[in-house]
């Protein structure tokens, strides 16, 4: 019998809805913005719509420049940051279910030294390595380019984790079903190991799309040509004061268009989402 606690349940709902407000206000704000002039925000912060409308939004989708001292369109950023998340994402996940299948179904000398060396680089802070993978990047002439972008990202010390941990629930009796059937390494990683792990491969999709979309510091560090901006850098760029005037319209414009892909992985991939991670902890 559950025990029912009015005010302990009350508790709950006050935390939820502060939670919700508190996620739920900014992009208000935001939105609110972006129909707003450019000194609407120099004085005061509106929370209701101003006389612009939405036009911002098709200024900002024409070929004119996002802000004033660039010539690269939104649309161009956006591309970018596409590209550098999905190269991260699908190199993150192929690299990291490969190593726990080797790690995992394969005997060799040394294979859980391999892992936990790779387990130990969880402990190492991204600002501790980022100067020498900067060095080795710019040696590799490598600055400028969707291959410095993404291939410093792609591996996955979490993901071979979780991965790893999976593949040890797998029980020994379908390995051995699955030899007797006469089916190679390759074969049983095709058609048995990656459909049973589609939820996992779902949600670390999702997780490692939204950490790929989010990189500011890298592409900051390996980037001096605009052409390989991305929009987070755009957002940065467009803080620059012009005329006197921060253009808070644009930059709110621009962080709600840069929001859209995220959330629209993260929607159309829920229930996958939701699953994976469920399954992962069992």
């Amino acid at each position: 019998m559950v025990e029912r606690r009015p005010l302990f349940g009350i508790f709950c709902h006050v935390i939820l809805i502060l939670g919700i407000l508190s996620i739920a206000l900014p992009v208000w704000v935001a939105l609110v913005a972006t129909t707003h002039d450019n000194t609407a925000f120099a004085t005061s912060t509106p929370l209701w719509f101003g006389d612009l409308g939405f036009s911002v939004f098709r200024e900002l989708w024409s070929n004119e420049s996002t802000y004033n001292n660039s010539a690269l369109p939104i649309t161009h950023m956006l591309f970018n940051s596409l590209i550098m998340a999905l190269c991260i994402t699908v190199g993150k996940l192929t690299i990291s279910i490969l190593s726990a299948y080797a790690v995992v179904f394969f005997r060799f000398p040394g294979r859980m030294l391999a892992f936990w060396m790779i387990f130990f680089t969880l402990m190492l802070p991204v600002e501790v390595r980022i100067m020498p993978t900067f060095e080795v990047i710019t040696n590799l002439n490598m600055l400028n380019s969707f291959s410095g972008l993404t291939i410093p990202l792609i591996a996955s010390a979490t993901a071979t984790f979780l991965f790893r941990q999976f593949f040890l629930t797998v029980p020994h009796e379908l390995v051995e079903a699955a030899r007797m059937d006469g089916a190679g390494p390759i074969k049983f990683f095709i058609d048995i190991l990656l459909p049973l792990s589609r939820t996992n491969i779902a949600a670390l999709f999702v997780i490692t799309f939204i950490y790929g979309w989010n990189q500011y510091l890298w592409p900051l560090l390996i980037t001096t040509d605009t052409q390989y901006f991305t929009i987070v850098m755009g957002i940065k760029q467009m803080l620059g004061v012009v005329d006197g005037v921060v253009e808070w319209n644009k930059i709110m414009a621009t962080t709600i268009i840069a929001m859209l892909p995220p959330v629209i992985v993260v929607i159309g991939m829920q229930k996958a989402f939701v699953k994976g991670l469920v399954d992962s902890e069992k």
